[in-house]
């Protein structure tokens, strides 16, 4: 199966789980995963939030950014693979001056 994230609506989601500013993301879902082309614009973030019942999968394809993962901190930068395990917590912010544009897998476990 072919997702062609070109052809999906783009999605604008304002202080996505209290992150600053907006969320931009073309999304594909159903019953087992939520598949999503995400894009943050300087100073944007996607705000903490804790995976209890999926884990999520974030590949960095363009920009850079940094990620608070429950206690600590990653920096991030394409080609980079974040990992939020189920029962984690996690926040995506983009600290640098250009988009951060990313891939993203949450599995319905």
């Amino acid at each position: 199966m072919i997702i062609n994230f070109n052809e999906k609506e783009e999605t604008i989601i304002p202080h996505f789980n209290g992150g600053e500013k907006e969320f931009k993301a073309r999304m594909f879902v159903d019953e087992n995963n939520k598949i999503f082309c995400g894009t943050l614009e300087p100073g944007a973030s996607i705000g903490m939030h804790t995976h209890e019942t999926s884990s999520e999968i974030i590949y960095i394809l363009q920009g850079t950014g940094k990620v608070l993962f429950d206690d600590g901190e990653e920096a991030v930068q394409a080609g980079l693979c974040h990992y939020c395990p189920k029962g984690h917590a996690h926040s995506l912010i983009n600290n640098s001056d250009a988009e951060l544009i990313f891939f993203a897998v949450v599995p319905q476990q």
